[in-house]
């Protein structure tokens, strides 16, 4: 049985001035012009913050400058980067940037909030497992599940590439707290699923192809890159 290392990394998104002015510097004139669309000035600061972190981390392993990391279009249109696999989520002040050489990967990070935890939703976007399970939760419990199932969902999406093409409730997985984080029905039994607290307040999941091997998550900070 192998062992994969997955490297989490934490990205600030609210920057202080003059950091910010260094990861704008970083962008591509692509980046630029998206992120400059933005309505709100939060938005604006988020995706550079992102996207600047994500450069400096990619060149970290490719042993280059960020702003010559080059992307292109990998298989379903995930962005990629040769000899290194990646994926970028965000959430209210944190983003975080799952980084492996080995295995294709997706990653999903919430804000644990407990007015997004609405029943409705649950009930529109769960499984039918899922929402039993959620139900049968004592009320205490039931935020924290609902962005276990919710994380756990979009990390594996993210990983096959086919985003809400695949719907969310075709598929099942674990949620309740203290339970490991798995993979249930309907999903390709190849990847395999790990939650993880970037940060207080925040619940994050990592889903790997890696169904027979370890995983080995590192966590780190964009801060100390430069």
């Amino acid at each position: 049985m192998a062992v994969i290392s997955v490297d989490v990394w934490a990205v600030n998104l609210r920057p202080e001035a003059a950091a910010m002015a260094r990861l704008e510097r970083l962008l591509s004139s692509g980046e630029c012009d998206r992120a400059n669309r933005f309505r709100f000035e939060k938005d604006r600061v988020a995706y550079i913050a992102a996207h600047g972190g994500l450069r400096r981390i990619l060149a970290f392993y490719r042993q280059c400058a960020p702003a010559d990391i080059c992307f292109d279009q990998g298989e379903n249109g995930k962005p990629a980067v040769a000899g290194v696999q990646f994926n970028l989520s965000h959430s209210a002040d944190l983003a975080v940037v799952a980084v492996t050489r080995e295995r294709e990967l997706g990653v999903d990070v919430e804000r644990v909030d407990e007015s997004r935890a609405d029943k409705n939703v649950a009930e529109r976007f769960f499984s039918p497992y899922e929402v039993s399970v959620l139900r049968s939760l004592p009320a205490e419990q039931q935020t924290e599940a609902f962005f276990n199932c919710w994380t756990r969902k979009e990390a594996y999406l993210k990983a096959i590439g086919l985003g809400l093409s695949v719907p969310l409730d075709s598929f099942d997985v674990s949620l309740a707290p203290g339970e490991p984080a798995r993979l249930l029905r309907g999903a390709d039994v190849k990847w395999r699923l790990r939650s993880f607290a970037p940060a207080p307040g925040y619940i994050g999941a990592l889903a790997i192809d890696a169904a027979d091997d370890d995983i080995e998550i590192t966590f780190k900070s964009s801060e100390t890159l430069v």
